[in-house]
């Protein structure tokens, strides 16, 4: 395959390969708690937020020669801008949540829209930000994305029974006296560094897919929270593993192929599992008693 066979020669493939292996970790570990307190949505309103951050250091990088700052820098900042604002919103006026959400997600993008299109040559800077640029990383990239997932793991690993109560039960949380805001906010932190970290991957817009979809395929053969974070893991893995390998020899799309085969496979296990449900035989009603 001729994949196979310039990843050993090729450097940009081995540092792409090695961006989606460690964002892989990440998504199977947060896309977990994304999934069980059902925040995917706040999740897509961080990613588009980002937009602004990035188009924001591009342009200072090539208007003012600010080398210093990376995209992902801007990235980061604005990720984690938007995960505090939205999760104070939701804290304390819940009536107006759908209201920010909405309009953080609109001028997010819109910010980083005007940014890129005051910078030279922004159009192919555009496309990448929007459906990613995995083979573009470079070695400073992927020290940043290394980083960020140690961080990400290290405090998924130190405060796991914390986000399990507040994605699972959060008045009975509240009442034994944990601090179900502070650990909610961080959970939201840690969704937004795991979004940053899927950006080069698939891109701001299909960031919102890639969280939720090897969750909702392990979800099928795990029985604990434990079981299915690791799951999701190997199967994001997978998914962008193979779907780097499908994209290089047509030269299509990394981010876009990634998403299509997380897709099809989910819905292959959905249907498999729909029709291995209709032809088991039914259980007879003592059974079913005892």
């Amino acid at each position: 395959m001729e994949f196979l066979s310039d990843l050993q020669e090729h450097a940009f493939l081995q540092y792409a390969l090695l961006t989606g292996l460690l964002a892989s970790i990440a998504c199977g570990m947060v896309g977990t708690y994304v999934v069980a307190r059902r925040i995917s949505y706040l999740a897509g309103a961080i990613a588009h937020c980002v937009l602004g951050g990035m188009g924001a250091v591009r342009y200072l990088q090539v208007v003012y020669q600010w080398q210093a700052l990376k995209p992902l820098h801007g990235a980061l900042f604005a990720a984690l801008l938007a995960a505090l604002i939205i999760g104070l919103v939701s804290l304390r006026a819940k009536e107006r949540e759908d209201t920010v959400i909405g309009a953080l997600w609109a001028v997010g993008m819109a910010v980083g829209i005007i940014f890129i299109s005051r910078t030279p040559g922004y159009g192919q800077d555009l496309m990448s930000y929007l459906f990613g640029s995995i083979l573009m990383v470079t070695p400073e990239d992927i020290w940043l994305i290394a980083g960020l997932d140690a961080l990400i793991v290290g405090l998924v690993l130190l405060f796991y029974n914390q986000f399990l109560a507040v994605c699972f039960d959060e008045e009975f949380s509240r009442l034994r006296g944990l601090r179900v805001e502070f650990y909610y906010l961080l959970l939201l932190g840690i969704t937004a560094l795991t979004v940053v970290l899927l950006l080069t991957v698939v891109g701001i817009v299909m960031v919102i897919a890639l969280l939720p979809l090897p969750v909702a395929v392990a979800s099928r053969f795990s029985k604990t929270l434990w079981q299915m974070m690791a799951l999701s893991a190997l199967f994001s893995a997978l998914f962008t593993t193979a779907g780097l390998a499908l994209s290089y020899s047509p030269d299509l799309p990394a981010g876009a192929t990634i998403i299509v085969l997380a897709g099809a496979v989910y819905l292959l296990v959905t249907i498999g599992f729909f029709f291995s449900r209709r032809l088991r035989p039914p259980q007879p009603a003592l059974a079913k008693k005892q």
